[in-house]
């Protein structure tokens, strides 16, 4: 029993650690009454968890674990048609209609004293309608939030 304690205390300690920043992910007030006029709120949840996921990820994969990261996401727009819009507008297709999509981002690190280690805005919208192979609601902001990600944790490196 004794060195299965000591073999789970040395696993334990082998393990990566969990990260430790606290990030908090909002919307600015236009994209709030978007979600809520348009595209339904739990699309802004599906859109605040794919923006954690890619935050924590290249934060992680960086090693850089700021006291605290700050994201505005500012504006999003779908490639394909949101649950509400469907039920809102007859004749959209999910699977025929498709747009141009992308996300709008703001982003601020802190230290544990509070200070701003790195800020960055940034945003990227698909501008070719024939490049959108959009599988899924939100690809293309998904691909604003991983290169958002990417940069934020480029910032931090430097």
């Amino acid at each position: 029993m004794k060195n299965l304690i000591v073999s789970l205390a040395a696993a334990a300690a082998l393990a990566p650690a969990a990260y430790a920043s606290e990030i908090s992910i909002e919307f600015s007030p236009e994209f709030q009454k978007k979600l809520e006029k348009d595209y339904g709120t739990a699309e802004g949840e599906k859109l605040t968890k794919d923006v954690r996921e890619d935050i924590e990820r290249e934060l992680s994969k960086a090693n850089i674990d700021p006291a605290s990261v700050k994201i505005v996401i500012v504006d999003a727009k779908p490639n394909r048609p949101t649950f509400k819009q469907l039920g809102d507008t007859p004749g959209l297709d999910a699977i025929r209609s498709k747009s141009i999509g992308g996300m709008d981002l703001k982003g601020t690190a802190y230290s544990a004293d509070g200070s701003a280690l790195a800020e960055l805005e940034y945003d990227w919208y698909e501008t070719n309608i024939e490049m959108t192979h959009a599988a899924g609601v939100w690809s293309d902001a998904k691909r604003a939030s991983r290169r958002f990600a990417k940069k934020l944790a480029d910032e931090l490196s430097d």
